[in-house]
């Protein structure tokens, strides 16, 4: 069956319904009811984690389809497409919502959201397993955070910062255990800095020894430090990077694969091409196609 397509919808991140001025927030789904279907298809600006106790249905996130299972955390990046299929009624779940400048402000480290694996992997699921107990340690921290946005002091930030990056970071540490990725603290900034200018550059620099040059530091010593805090080589980190920019590129830029391929400075549309069938097994048509006709990652 042909796959109905919707105009995409851009929420922004509202503080006012905060509170306070703090650029994230947190409550459970039945006081939100309706956020998630109230547009068929969109993105957001902000990281999205969601606890379900009870779930149903499935998520379309870009060109993945995530089955909702219960005692799931799904935690969603900024500027991801997403479809809900779900009985929102029958859902049990809190969330948890922030942007990233909450935690530039806030948090000293600048790079502490390039060192949660959740947020950087892109072969391994944006999801994990939680078990009971997680879940009521996740709730606790919520609830705390939750109720010092509602009821805000003079420490109320401090209190928030404190009980975020604690979660966070045994969100990660839970993430990291799940899929057997590398857990070890980091030598040097060298790994966070190349995923950041990533985000700045994928689209002009596609050689690791540009990142390198940028950096001013060796391709085998970036390497190192990706591969210490990755588990994968600069160059497949990259590629990952590169490859899913494409593949949204294809989904939902309505832009042709010469268009695309010029965006990415690709010297000829073959050779976008060919770097596509070598990384996925599948030609652009096909791979468009196969959306178009409900079949997903």
């Amino acid at each position: 069956m042909a796959k109905t397509t919707y105009r995409l919808v851009e929420v922004p991140f509202s503080k006012t319904e905060c509170g306070v001025d703090f650029f994230i927030n947190t409550a459970h789904g039945s006081e939100r009811r309706g956020v998630l279907t109230e547009y068929p298809v969109f993105k957001t600006d902000f990281f999205e984690m969601f606890f379900f106790r009870k779930a149903n249905g499935y998520l379309l996130l870009g060109y993945q389809k995530i089955e909702l299972r219960d005692g799931m955390v799904l935690i969603l990046k900024p500027h991801q497409q997403q479809e809900w299929h779900i009985d929102e009624d029958a859902l049990d779940y809190d969330f948890l919502i922030f942007r990233n400048d909450f935690m530039r402000t806030f948090i000293a480290d600048k790079f502490f959201v390039y060192r949660l694996q959740y947020c950087q992997q892109t072969d391994t699921p944006p999801y994990f397993m939680a078990t009971a107990d997680e879940l009521t340690e996740y709730e606790r921290l919520l609830k705390k955070i939750r109720s010092e946005l509602r009821q805000p002091v003079a420490d109320s930030y401090h209190i928030i910062v404190s009980v975020l990056y604690y979660l966070l970071a045994v969100l990660n540490r839970r993430y990291t255990e799940t899929y057997s990725l590398p857990f070890e603290l980091p030598k040097n900034h060298y790994a966070f800095l190349f995923v950041e200018l990533m985000e700045q550059h994928i689209r002009d620099l596609q050689r690791v020894q540009e990142y390198a040059d940028l950096m001013h530091v060796s391709r085998v010593t970036l390497n190192q430090s990706v591969m210490a805090q990755y588990g994968v080589p600069a160059t497949v980190l990259l590629k990952q990077r590169l490859l899913a920019e494409i593949k949204n590129g294809l989904l939902f830029s309505h832009k042709t694969v010469s268009e695309i391929a010029y965006d990415f400075h690709f010297s000829e549309p073959s050779h976008l091409m060919r770097f596509f069938k070598k990384a996925t097994g599948k030609t652009c048509t096909q791979f468009q196609q196969e959306y178009e006709n409900g079949t997903f990652e």
